[in-house]
Formats: structure tokens, sequence, C-alpha cells
């Protein structure tokens, strides 16, 4: 049974080290061009992250315990790492993402197994995407499983300590749901990875390979909740707002490089160029205001029982908004700086390939439908909608 956590005292909350904070940022950002390649991973960034005490920031005691209901600070900080690198901040949000659910539907001593792994630099994730060749559980008796499948898109492949993995919890042949489970790796056989058809236009550095779980064994300690827990709503498609965080901090690293490109070349007092900063600057801060906004309401919608509708036609209209401010940025940089300023080792055409990749996420259709849906369903006046 998931137990729930108490509330905590907030009169001793620590806080991030806002100067550490930026200093790992900045390494981050500086290493980001070394790992640009093929079935590279920035290894060294999330050392860098993990001494900062990252890993365990949304543990309990920690700056952003999620006990606190402070996910738009949660979601800044993913904005400001996906915007030293984007590739470290997608993985880093699959962390981030794991942890949640083990917040949610972990018992007491899973919760205690979990977050003592987090807080000693073990890196989790969460793999789900696959292909005809699934992850199956069979229950094998005696609180035994053995995997069988593959999953893709890994993003981290075996550099990740805890995968939670997602498959069809099997019992004979009879299937009981979709469950998770966390496979603490260095106690279970080496789970092969192929990286053959990993040859993205960006995110290269994210090693997101195809992973092959046959034979794993676990135990009942290593499953997380109920078969069906995964997909619960509102945290399942509300989670959308942690990955469009992430996203926009690279449109924000494309507006940051853009201003400082135009006044080395001394071209601040170009007209064009003045209009195109100016656009860029309202679209970036437009984005900022939708994930303070999406964090603020998820957290005032959880504690109020809201509907969990209303809180997934939120963060689907914050993942679409962003993906369109995005995209502009895009163009508007292309514009800005031309072919000189597309041309390594300057970072624009990384971070532009990077976001490229990074934007095409899963049922963009579906999600705008979801939306639509929704609001033609409510009779509330528009200016009510969302309050």
């Amino acid at each position: 049974m998931t137990q729930r956590l108490s509330t905590p005292d907030t009169s001793t909350r620590p806080v991030l080290n806002e100067a550490a904070l930026s200093s790992v940022l900045n390494q981050l950002a500086n290493w980001a061009g070394e790992t640009d390649h093929e079935g590279e991973f920035p290894s060294d960034s999330f050392a860098a992250l993990a001494e900062a005490g990252l890993f365990s920031v949304t543990l309990p005691g920690n700056p952003l315990d999620r006990r606190l209901a402070d996910t738009a600070n949660l979601l800044q900080l993913l904005k400001r790492i996906g915007g030293a690198n984007l590739a470290v901040g997608r993985v880093f949000e699959g962390h981030i993402n794991a942890l949640q659910l083990v917040h949610l539907f972990g018992s007491d001593a899973q919760k205690q197994t979990w977050f003592q792994a987090a807080q000693s630099s073990c890196l989790f994730s969460v793999w789900n995407t696959q292909a005809g060749d699934g992850v199956r559980i069979h229950a094998v008796g005696e609180g035994r499983y053995v995997l069988e499948g593959c999953k893709t898109f890994c993003s981290g492949a075996n550099w990740i300590n805890r995968p939670l993995v997602t498959g069809e919890l099997m019992d004979g042949n009879e299937a009981r749901g979709w469950q998770m489970c966390i496979i603490p790796t260095e106690h279970v056989q080496p789970i092969p990875q192929d990286d053959s058809f990993w040859k993205p236009l960006g995110m290269r550095a994210s090693a997101s390979f195809k992973m092959d779980f046959t034979g794993v064994e676990l135990s009942e300690a290593d499953l997380l909740g109920k078969p069906g827990d995964y997909y619960k709503q509102p945290y399942f498609s509300g989670g959308a707002i942690r990955f469009a965080a992430v996203q926009l901090g690279g449109a924000e690293s494309l507006f940051e490089h853009t201003r400082q490109f135009l006044r080395d070349l001394n071209r601040t007092n170009d007209p064009f160029q003045r209009a195109r900063l100016a656009e860029m600057a309202w679209l970036v801060e437009s984005g900022n205001q939708w994930i303070n906004t999406a964090g603020a309401k998820t957290d005032n919608w959880e504690r109020d029982g809201t509907d969990p509708a209303t809180t997934v036609a939120y963060a689907n209209m914050t993942r679409t908004a962003i993906e369109q401010i995005c995209t502009r940025v895009i163009t508007l940089t292309e514009q800005a700086v031309g072919a000189r300023g597309l041309l390594r080792p300057l970072p624009f055409e990384r971070i532009i390939r990077d976001l490229s990749i990074y934007l095409r996420q899963p049922a963009p259709d579906a999600t705008i439908q979801d939306v639509g849906a929704y609001v033609l369903n409510h009779t509330e006046p528009a200016h009510d909608l969302w309050h």
C-alpha cells in the first residue's frame, strides 16, 4: 500500500545555494560540446550534479522536497539545467520522474531504499517506450520475477544505476496489467544495450539506446506500486510540464547566446536584429509564465483534489505552447546569427539540433485534441476554466 509522508516543517527548509548551482551550470555548459557524439554520455556533468546534491533535491529534507509542493521552482531548475545542456536536462528529468513515482507509489521501505540510493549518487530513469518485442514481467513463484523483452529510447542506457522499467505483469498465461519495477543494476546480470539505431539529428549525448532485459531476475521488493499505477492521472500526462521546462531552457539558451553574438559583432543598433531579439524576449518570458503557472496550479489542484482532467488539460496546453515558443525561437535565432553563427565551435547548431529532436514528443495531435475536448465539455465562463 502507498504510504503518505507527513507534511514537513517549512520553518527550517533548506534552500538551493545559488552560487554553487550557477557554478555547476556553467560547468555543464562548458562541457556540452565535448560529449556531442553518438555513443557518448556526459558522465562528468552528472558527477557534478550529484556532488552538488541535485540527485536528491526532491527528497525529504531537501530544498525541493516534493511534500513542500514547490513544482514551479522545480520546473525552473529543470529549465536551467536544460539551458546548460539539453541532453543532460533530458536524462536528469527522467531521474526526477522516477523519484516522483517512488514518492507516489512506493512503500515506506521502498522509499527508504531508493531515496538512499539517490542520495548515494545513483542515477534513476524511466524507460517505458517499446516496440513489438516489449517487456513482460513473469511471476515465477516465491516472490520472484523474470523479465523478458526490450525497451527502446532508454536515455542514459547502462550509465543508469536504477532504471524504472515498465512491462506487462504475467501470472502464468494471464496478463495482470502494466507494472513498474526498479532494477538494481549491480545485483542483476549485465543488461545488453544496442546503440546501432541511435543515429539522431540531435540529443546524441543522451545515449538513448535499446536495452534487452531478457533473463533479469527481480524480487517483490523491486516492483513499484500496483499494475496500472504508471498510467494514473494526472501524474502520467501532467508530467509533461517537466520536459516542457527543459525544452524552454534550450530556447532561453539560444536567446542568451544570440544576444551575446550580436553584441560581439556590434550589431545592437540594427533595427531588424532589435525586432528579432524583442520577439525572442517575450517568447521566452511567456514560456516562463507558462511553467510557473503550470507548476503552481498543479500543486494547488493536487492539494484540493481537483479533477485530474483539469491538470492534464493545462499540462497539455503548457507543452503545446512551449513547443511553439521553442520552434519560433529556433527560427529567429537562425535568422539573427546567419550561416556564420551556425558553424562549430559556436553552440547554436548543437542546441538547435538537440532542441529540434527533444521537441518531438509523443502524440502532439492527441494532446491538442484533449485540450479542445476539455474546453468544449466544460460550461464555465472562460475566465473560470482554470480557477
